[in-house]
């Protein structure tokens, strides 16, 4: 699976965990009669996106995934291509946290709540990644896909190559920059 796919998907992900939670969290404040829960956990998620907003304002990789992409190893050859396989190999821990955290969404509306605050950072944190590493694609002329490894080691990326963009020279725009005298 392409890394920036990969990205993509995690942030959508992410932001459908997040809403799963939310309506967890309702469910469970009105099955409970709790009326403190609902406003103190949507003032939490109001705090959770203005984070995620402050964290993901910058349009350049983050350095872990700056890092990441430095150190993907170079492969003449397409890498096997399994999305389904990559997705659940590396989010297996956003998906349990989702479900334990909805399933104690039954007794205490509260937990269910606090993570999907923490799902909502995520997901807004990362929300340009994946055109970040799609320019630096484009800027090299590389792609970037994710290793398949065991789910529990880190990622690894896998560095193929692809097609450079020439857009100034698509433009009608020269590369080269001509010498003027000044006066």
């Amino acid at each position: 699976m392409r890394f920036a796919d990969f990205l993509r998907t995690t942030v959508l992900i992410s932001a459908a965990a997040a809403s799963a939670l939310a309506a967890d969290t309702l469910a469970g404040a009105a099955g409970a009669g709790d009326d403190l829960v609902v406003p103190v956990a949507a003032g939490w998620w109001v705090i959770g996106g203005l984070i995620g907003l402050w964290l993901g304002r910058r349009g350049d990789t983050s350095p872990p995934i700056a890092s990441l992409l430095a150190s993907a190893r170079t492969q003449a050859s397409l890498p096997e291509v399994n999305p389904p396989r990559a997705v659940l190999n590396r989010l297996w821990p956003l998906l349990l946290s989702t479900l334990g955290a909805g399933a104690l969404g039954v007794i205490a509306p509260q937990v269910p709540a606090i993570a999907a605050g923490f799902a909502i950072i995520w997901s807004l944190a990362w929300r340009r990644q994946a055109s970040a590493v799609t320019a630096i694609e484009e800027r090299d002329g590389a792609r970037f896909y994710v290793e398949q490894t065991s789910p529990l080691r880190p990622i690894r990326l896998v560095r193929t190559p692809g097609f450079r963009s020439n857009l100034l020279e698509l433009n009608g725009a020269s590369t080269t920059r001509s010498a003027r005298p000044r006066a």
